[in-house]
């Protein structure tokens, strides 16, 4: 059996995988202790006991995190989760459930799920783009997520937004400290910042988009303006990567006039005379993230699964 955590800001998420079949045998969730680093361990652990005995197997351990651990220390940096900065995680949780685990970026769990049995499933690379809360990115490539030296590989976030206009310098405050980062402009966030700088009205991204489908002309405005950005922004990752397939993933993956809409749009920005690079939207949705922290393990046999 193979065990999958989804750790996120304000829940935790466990699902366990039949090392067979790859279908869920459970899933459950509980809220994320807020601000409680040493809550969220036993958290974790208590969850892990759960399943295995719900289940009555034992199972490998993968997590998905806000975050990545530091080459240098081993410890958890780039968390917006700020409570898990610092701390050795993975060695925690290990001790506390009395096995190893591997640890990983969320968004590289998602491009893992939707490259072993998902969307992308037989691609050679798979680009995961997150397009949610925040902005983030995760590369696969033979089955294996893409992590590098420094462990920010698929950070697509907190790169530029490319090609930007004269209106788009330098770009909103981005909380990393730069400005006009993608997660500014393509995040749920960026997307209600920019129709609020448009019409001075708050609203949340699924009321933005319902508003340009009831008609709304600003919020339709705001919608072209962010597929624009976006075709840009993954025009740029093709330049460099060229992945077979890209999936979206995040709320605004739903928004299905994306996947016909910016591939006819990111051809004049890709450095190549036809763009044959399928978009395609999550197969498992919102159950990526701790399907491919369950796939960390992909060919390990634990003594007493089943």
């Amino acid at each position: 059996m193979r065990l999958g955590i989804d750790l996120g800001g304000t829940k935790i998420e466990i699902i366990a995988l039949d090392q067979a079949t790859g279908g869920a045998l459970l899933r459950e969730r509980v809220a994320t202790p807020q601000g409680d680093y040493e809550g969220t361990v036993r958290a974790i652990a208590d969850l892990v006991r759960m399943a295995e005995d719900r289940t009555g197997r034992r199972g490998t351990v993968g997590i998905g995190i806000p975050g990545t651990i530091s080459p240098a220390t081993g410890l958890i940096k780039n968390a917006n989760s700020v409570c898990l900065i610092g701390h050795a995680l993975d060695k925690d949780i290990a001790a506390a459930i009395d096995r190893p685990v591997r640890l990983a970026n969320d968004a590289n769990c998602f491009a893992l799920s939707e490259a072993t049995d998902g969307a992308a499933a037989g691609a050679g690379v798979v680009f995961g783009a997150i397009l949610g809360t925040g902005c983030g990115g995760g590369i696969v490539v033979d089955g294996r997520p893409l992590v590098g030296p420094n462990a920010i590989a698929g950070e697509w976030g907190h790169t530029p937004l490319p090609w930007p206009n004269d209106a788009e310098r330098p770009g909103p405050d981005c909380y990393c400290g730069l400005q006009g980062c993608l997660e500014t402009y393509l995040s749920g966030t960026g997307l209600a910042a920019d129709y609020r700088r448009q019409t001075g009205r708050d609203l949340k991204s699924p009321d933005v988009v319902a508003a340009a489908e009831a008609g709304e002309p600003e919020a339709e405005q705001v919608l072209q303006r962010y597929e624009d950005r976006l075709a840009r922004a993954l025009a740029s990752m093709m330049n460099i990567l060229d992945p077979d397939v890209i999936v979206l993933g995040g709320g605004l993956s739903s928004l299905q006039r994306l996947y016909v809409s910016i591939p006819k749009l990111w051809g004049r920005h890709v450095f190549s005379d036809t763009v044959v690079t399928p978009l395609v939207p999550p197969k498992h949705g919102d159950s990526s993230g701790v399907r491919g922290a369950a796939w960390l393990w992909p060919d390990v046999k634990m003594n007493g699964d089943a």
